[in-house]
C-alpha cells in the first residue's frame, strides 16, 4: 500500500486497477493471471483484490487469436489492421465463481493429529479412544493427552496397552508439564 501511496494511485477510484509495474494477461482458454515486472513473476490472484477472473464471451467482430514464433499470444484486429499482445477482451472480464465463496481445504492426509488439535484445550475432558496402542489410535490418543485430556485407552491386548501409556507419559514428561495425579489402571473386559 506504500508503494500505491508514493505512485499517487491510493486515491483511485477503481478496486481493479493494478500497481505500478504489474500487468493483466490472459491464457488461450481464457483465464487472466498478473505478471509482477518488476519481482520477474505471475500469479492467478489480482494482486489488490485478491479475486481470479476469467474472460466472458469470444473475442469481438474482427479479431483473431494467433500465435507468434516464440509462442506468444497476440490479437489481430483485421478491421482497424492492427496487433496487440493485450486481449481486447480483458474489459468484460468475470470472476471466477463470484456466487460460491472458495474453499481451502484445511487438511489433508498429511495432517497429524497435533495439527489437528493444535491450540485447543482439553482439560477436564475425557476421550475413548479404541485400538490406541498402534497407528492412527495410538497417535490420537497421545495427542488427546498432550492436549490435556483424561484419555482411555481401549484396546484389546493387556501387554500393548500398557507400552502405549508408557509411551505416551514419557513423550508427555517431555513436551508438557507433568501429568495430573491420577492413576494408571488396565482392566481386561
Amino acid at each position: 500500500m506504500a508503494a500505491l501511496r508514493y505512485a499517487g494511485l491510493d486515491d483511485t477510484d477503481s478496486e481493479d486497477e493494478l500497481p505500478p509495474g504489474w500487468e493483466q494477461r490472459t491464457t488461450k482458454d481464457g483465464w487472466v493471471y498478473y505478471a509482477n515486472h518488476t519481482e520477474e513473476k505471475t500469479q492467478w490472484e489480482h494482486p489488490k483484490t485478491g479475486k481470479r477472473k476469467r474472460i466472458a464471451g469470444d473475442l469481438p467482430y474482427g479479431w483473431e487469436q494467433e500465435t507468434d514464433e516464440k509462442g506468444q499470444v497476440f490479437f489481430v484486429d483485421h478491421i482497424n489492421k492492427r496487433t496487440t499482445y493485450l486481449d481486447p477482451r480483458l474489459a468484460f472480464t468475470v470472476d471466477e465463481n463470484p456466487t460460491k465463496p472458495t474453499t481451502r481445504q484445511r487438511y489433508d492426509s498429511s495432517t497429524t493429529a497435533m495439527e489437528i488439535l493444535q491450540g485447543r484445550d482439553f482439560s477436564g475432558k475425557v476421550v475413548v479412544v479404541t485400538g490406541a496402542n498402534s497407528g492412527i489410535g495410538f497417535e490420537t490418543a497421545k495427542s488427546f493427552a498432550l492436549h490435556g485430556a483424561h484419555v482411555i485407552l481401549a484396546c484389546r491386548n493387556m501387554t500393548r496397552a500398557n507400552e502405549a501409556v508408557s509411551r505416551i507419559l514419557g513423550e508427555w514428561k517431555t513436551e508438557s508439564p507433568p501429568p495430573p495425579k491420577h492413576t494408571r489402571k488396565c482392566f481386561r473386559a
